[in-house]
């Protein structure tokens, strides 16, 4: 696709990097998500060489309240301070569900864009085990005799506004989109299955970064979650959770732990400084539907980021949607290509082909950014070329971004 972006006012991607994924209790139980964030800011600017004082802002996402309450409010500000950014830095935390990272690059590159910014950093956080068991709101005015009941804020997650756990919409969706229980257990033994052919050839080593917290004696040098021996038919053994007609804990990632961080810029400040830009930014794009059809909706996302570009979903060179369940990929190629089969296939090929968060782990502040992240890499290592990421979100929200990588 012959999209070549080369302008001074381009909005690139200078530096990238993300934490190892810890699983629910795993290596990083104990770490704080701002903790996390922290560091993955840091070490950002550690990679594109910028000094914490050219930092205008930080876009921080976040999604669940019980976990930050325990550090206190305004993450993303607790986040760059403890980095060591200057005082003066700006900051936004956001809360797009799933989406919250991603959301936060669109924020950047419309801040770069509209030249209110020069350098800015789009990350987001998670220890989804370590969220709060909540208390009564009347429990502060007393309690009188008898049992406390608390609430498990990760229980029946996607049950808001009344609703059912997203888990069994999911399920109920899929099937209407034709997406069977076996084809969703196929596509997430694949995924831990493309994690580690590229993990085998280095691929995770240009942006995933071992951690070590001796305070909270943690340390992880590499994503926890994946599974070599998982397969079709070990999965299919596993029992459906809150009586979803088609998830189940192996079809779909965990209550995961990590961080990552994106550092942009626009092309002429980049070339000033010396630096050779990881991507280019071309489009962004937002949506939000029902949220019982969440997992339709990054496919809504993708075309409205590559309508203005006149792209192809069926000719860029990669693709990344996030595998909130493994069904989702598939409904989403399904959604794109119509009735039509090659293309559907044609999509999927190029879908998360170095394994998705299945297998890698959905720490949901993180998993926006990580996705632009690994899809720039995907590119970089194919010599270049052109690609579009996309992720759902709480309550049917969604978001894209379309990327160039130039031939190498």
């Amino acid at each position: 696709m012959a999209v070549l972006p080369n302008n001074a006012d381009d909005i690139v991607l200078v530096a990238g990097l993300r934490t190892p994924f810890s699983k629910f209790g795993g290596a990083l139980r104990a770490v704080p998500s701002v903790v996390l964030g922290a560091h993955v800011i840091r070490r950002v600017l550690d990679r594109g060489s910028l000094p914490a004082a050219s930092v205008d802002a930080v876009f921080y996402g976040v999604t669940i309240p019980a976990e930050v309450a325990l550090d206190g409010p305004t993450s993303g500000r607790q986040a760059l301070l403890r980095a060591g950014l200057p005082d003066t830095t700006q900051s936004l935390t956001l809360d797009r569900g799933c989406c919250s990272s991603m959301t936060a690059a669109h924020l950047a590159y419309k801040s770069l864009r509209d030249r209110e910014f020069d350098w800015v950093i789009a990350a987001g956080a998670e220890n989804m085990g370590r969220a709060a068991f909540l208390s009564p709101p009347d429990l502060r005015f007393g309690h009188k005799l008898g049992p406390i009941q608390f609430k498990d804020p990760l229980f029946e997650l996607g049950a808001d506004l009344g609703t059912r756990p997203v888990a069994v919409d999911v399920g109920e969706v899929a099937l209407e989109w034709d997406v069977s229980r076996e084809q969703q257990d196929a596509w997430a033994a694949a995924s831990h299955q493309k994690y580690f052919n590229a993990k085998a050839r280095g691929f995770y080593d240009t942006h995933v970064e071992p951690v070590a917290f001796p305070q909270f004696k943690a340390e992880l040098s590499l994503d926890e979650l994946a599974r070599q021996d998982a397969t079709p038919q070990k999965l299919a053994t596993l029992k459906t959770v809150y009586g979803s007609a088609t998830i189940t804990a192996g079809n779909a990632p965990g209550l995961d732990t990590g961080a990552a961080a994106l550092l942009l810029t626009r092309r002429s400040l980049a070339e000033k400084r010396g630096l050779q830009p990881l991507a280019t930014i071309v489009s962004i794009a937002s949506v939000a539907g029902p949220p019982r059809d969440i997992a339709t909706i990054p496919a809504p996302a993708i075309q409205k980021a590559m309508k203005p570009l006149g792209w192809d979903a069926f000719s860029v060179d990669a693709i990344e949607v996030n595998e909130a369940f493994a069904a989702v990929p598939i409904i989403t190629a399904r959604y794109l290509a119509g009735k039509d089969f090659e293309k559907e296939q044609n999509f999927l090929r190029k879908t998360n082909s170095c394994g998705g968060a299945v297998a890698i782990g959905h720490p949901s502040g993180a998993s926006g950014a990580r996705l632009v992240l690994q899809l720039a890499h995907r590119l970089k290592e194919r010599g270049g070329g052109t690609g579009v990421a996309a992720i759902c979100g709480a309550l049917g929200q969604g978001d894209a971004v379309g990327i160039v990588v130039s031939q190498s």
